[in-house]
């Protein structure tokens, strides 16, 4: 009846297979996807490209940073 004992193995191994797959996902075995990590930029960083950009002058530049060097 089973086809003299191959008991139908391309779908057998195609269900063992595909449990395998569907657990290990489940579980995490498979490493996720690497998110962009997020650089958080110093304040410092940030004063500096605000000048670079023109929104900010040299004389405001250069009171923010000493207010920020004080801070430290």
């Amino acid at each position: 009846m089973f086809y003299d004992g191959y008991h139908f193995w391309g779908m057998h191994l195609l269900w063992w297979f595909f449990w395998i797959v569907l657990l290990s996902s489940l579980f995490g075995w498979f490493e996720p996807v690497p998110k962009r990590k997020i650089k958080k930029d110093s304040p410092l960083d940030i004063l500096k490209r605000r000048l670079a950009a023109g929104e900010i002058s040299t004389e405001e530049y250069e009171e923010k940073k000493k207010l920020l060097e004080q801070d430290k």
